[in-house]
């Protein structure tokens, strides 16, 4: 089965993407070491934080977060805030950076289907993956069978291939706001997937179809349903055909006091073991569950807190370590 775009193969959305990759530095601090590691003769770059545990010379569960289409490792390090849930739960956040043509900014994934310089050029960011968790396991003790993946918009792309191709390194993966886009779906195992995504997103659509066009541009993209492809990878999980509803909440956001809800729907239990979860959510935009709230929202739509989405999917990869 093919996931891919339909949108043309150069995709650069310059306004946003030059929003996106020159986020003001924000109330967020970041506190991480940026690292170099050479594939297919190319230096990648990602950024490591690393929490206090790492000082007891313990192997440390890690998370790789993608930043999404034009952003950058340092942007979505501060727009995500991650770094304090791995100093308070002890895990590994490393923020890998796409490529590009101008350096480390208006950087994209190749996801398969999707997205930009890193599609055109066929750059192999799944081997990049491997080469980085290499380095960084000569840097710290990791613990190989919980490395875990999110990404916001071409990062969850990025994150679903990931989970696809790399499934003997990934234990889980969270994608937010960004939907599967693969040539053809050939998993390596069956994996568990949390997906968090509004319903109401002005970009990456939760119901699929043809995205409005990128600011100054006339690109558009074409998206495929998010539930169609969570059902892909629950019929693939061995999961039930339909999902039930396990939590909802809500809350008033914004000056208009407008309702933002989250809906929890699991796909389970799974004969496999590897469940497939999705926060559904209502009242948001293109953005991050919890994360910086003044980020773009003319652009992006109303952010949310709703649900904190760095505590939701650490509290789902932590029920799930790689099989032996």
């Amino acid at each position: 089965m093919s996931l891919r775009y339909a949108a043309p193969a150069g995709w650069m959305c310059a306004a946003l993407l030059f929003a996106a990759c020159t986020l003001p530095l924000s109330a967020r601090d970041v506190d991480s070491e940026r690292r170099e590691v050479v594939h297919d003769e190319r230096s990648r770059v990602y950024y490591l934080h690393l929490p206090p545990q790492a000082a007891d010379d313990r192997p440390l569960p890690v998370v790789l977060n993608f930043h999404g289409g034009g952003g950058d490792a340092m942007g979505q390090e501060r727009y995500t805030g991650m770094d304090s849930l791995a100093d308070e739960a002890g895990f590994i956040a490393v923020y890998p950076a796409g490529t590009g043509r101008l350096g480390e900014r208006l950087l994209t994934w190749n996801a398969g289907g999707c997205c930009g310089y890193a599609q055109d050029e066929s750059i192999d960011d799944v081997g990049f993956v491997r080469a980085l968790l290499d380095d960084l396991e000569d840097v710290t003790h990791i613990d190989r069978a919980r490395i875990y993946a999110t990404g916001l918009s071409n990062g969850a792309m990025m994150a679903y291939r990931l989970g696809m191709e790399a499934g003997d390194v990934i234990s889980a993966i969270a994608p937010v706001a960004g939907a599967m886009r693969v040539d053809s779906f050939e998993p390596v195992r069956q994996l568990p997937i949390l997906h968090i995504h509004s319903v109401d997103d002005p970009r990456a659509l939760y119901g699929g179809g043809t995205g409005p066009p990128f600011p100054f541009t006339n690109r558009t993209v074409d998206h495929v349903p998010v539930e169609t492809v969570l059902e892909l990878w629950a019929e693939y999980n061995a999961c039930p055909s339909e999902p039930t509803l396990a939590d909802s909440r809500s809350t008033e956001s914004g000056a208009e006091t407008s309702l933002q809800t989250a809906e929890l729907w699991n796909y389970g239990p799974c004969e496999s073991g590897a469940e497939i979860a999705l926060w559904k959510l209502s009242g948001a935009g293109h953005v991050w569950p919890g994360g910086d709230p003044e980020f773009l929202t003319n652009v992006l739509g109303p952010s949310t807190a709703v649900i904190d989405a760095n505590r939701e999917m650490w509290a789902f990869f932590q029920r799930f370590v790689l099989p032996q």
